[in-house]
């Protein structure tokens, strides 16, 4: 029995006859003669494991899939409704059939590229990176004045070869992490003017903006801005005369930029003015039902100048239905709500203020673009996030989402800010 069992039980050899069973047969050196030296054992690098240290391997494993995933779900529905709304808007312009969407088939890498390469920072480099891009588009916002092409009456874009920049675009989320800076330095450091300086900031930002005019985006880098201020802690003083200051501008603008007060004008009286485009934009949410008529099935797109830029939750209610509707309503919801979540045991003060701005921007502007199409509010030439045809948009976009993942990534405690 035991010459049995010793057939599957090896017998017991020394660890190093065991590891190395050549070395008993290895010649002993000469006398004098130098040690040769024993091989390097190989090694391997850990690759997108938890010991990972690589600036690459700590974003895999601290940055949120889940919400990464929700914005690649918005920028599909995005590519789908362009396709269904760009080829008649190139139609009415004389341009190809496919003009709008291989323009947006273009940015869309470009926007993934920046989303991703942005939310790989860290906190201090997110910082520093948006204080750069916000001199670079300041300086080319004051510019648009000289360097600006007019359209429809307004002067914002600067053209650029085949392409338009629009620097407001990237001001506004830059600006929101700038004035955090502002606002956050201003409580933990004594003697600096934060607060000061992110009035100011307000102000020329502000009056560059109106003066293009663009009294929507304004509007929403106000809003930004005031969250911001009350996120950080503003006195009862400071929310009396904000508010104030809110009721007033929106009382200036009404009576000194007739584009303004036309478009309120038609909201609360629709006899007193032109109504073609939320017209069409309520027969398509009609026509669409629940269901809605089909992929490419849609008519009343053929009518509406801006169905693919300003009223494409529209194209979205014709062809896909309400659930569509719905479902780019959940998206953006979820998106907010998940990041504000990540928010629940954040102790940096700027962190805060930065990600809360940048979603208060997000949030606004893609509420303000659906009420717009559903008559809920007078029209305001604002696109969907994410969705909307516009390089420029999708950008700065795909640069808010890229610091919002950046700051809400899992932080050890020492981390620096």
């Amino acid at each position: 029995m035991g010459k049995s069992f010793g057939r599957w039980w090896p017998p017991y050899r020394p660890r190093e006859a065991a590891h190395d069973l050549t070395r008993r047969h290895r010649p002993c050196p000469a006398p004098g003669a130098p040690t040769p030296a024993r091989p390097a054992r190989a090694t391997v690098a850990p690759s997108f494991t938890r010991l990972d240290t690589s600036l690459l391997g700590r974003w895999w494993w601290t940055v949120d899939w889940v919400l990464l995933g929700a914005i690649s779900v918005l920028m599909a529905v995005g590519l789908l409704l362009i396709l269904a709304a760009g080829p008649p808007a190139a139609g009415r312009i004389g341009a190809g059939t496919y003009h709008f969407v291989q323009r947006q088939v273009v940015f869309v890498p470009l926007a993934l590229l920046l989303m991703l390469g942005v939310s790989v920072l860290p906190v201090l480099w997110v910082r520093r990176f948006a204080v750069t891009t916000f001199a670079f588009f300041f300086i080319a916002l004051m510019l648009v004045p000289l360097l600006g092409q007019n359209v429809n009456g307004a002067v914002r874009w600067i053209p650029l070869g085949p392409f338009a920049l629009q620097p407001s675009e990237f001001i506004k989320p830059t600006f929101a992490v700038v004035t955090a800076w502002m606002f956050a330095a201003d409580r933990s450091q004594e003697n600096f003017p934060g607060t000061l300086i992110a009035i100011g900031m307000m102000a020329v930002v502000g009056g560059l903006l109106v003066s293009q005019p663009d009294f929507g985006m304004t509007m929403v880098i106000a809003a930004v801005w005031g969250t911001q201020f009350f996120l950080a802690g503003l006195s009862l003083f400071w929310v009396a005369l904000l508010a104030a200051c809110g009721i007033g501008g929106a009382v200036l603008a009404y009576h000194a930029l007739p584009h303004v007060q036309s478009r309120v004008d038609r909201f609360l009286d629709p006899a007193s003015g032109d109504q073609y485009q939320i017209r069409q934009s309520m027969r398509a949410f009609t026509e669409g039902g629940l269901f809605g008529r089909g992929p490419g099935e849609g008519r009343v797109k053929q009518f509406l100048p801006d169905a693919h830029t300003d009223f494409i939750f529209a194209v979205a209610g014709e062809e896909f239905g309400i659930f569509l509707c719905l479902l780019i309503v959940a998206l953006f919801g979820f998106i907010i709500s998940r990041a504000a979540v990540r928010l629940r045991r954040e102790n940096s003060l700027f962190v805060l203020l930065a990600v809360g701005g940048l979603l208060t921007q997000i949030g606004l502007q893609a509420l303000v673009n659906m009420a717009s199409s559903l008559s809920m509010m007078p029209t305001k030439g604002m696109t969907l996030p994410f969705i909307s045809y516009g390089g420029s948009s999708l950008l700065s976009t795909a640069l808010s989402m890229g610091m919002i993942l950046a700051l809400t990534r899992r932080r050890a405690p020492g981390d620096p800010l």
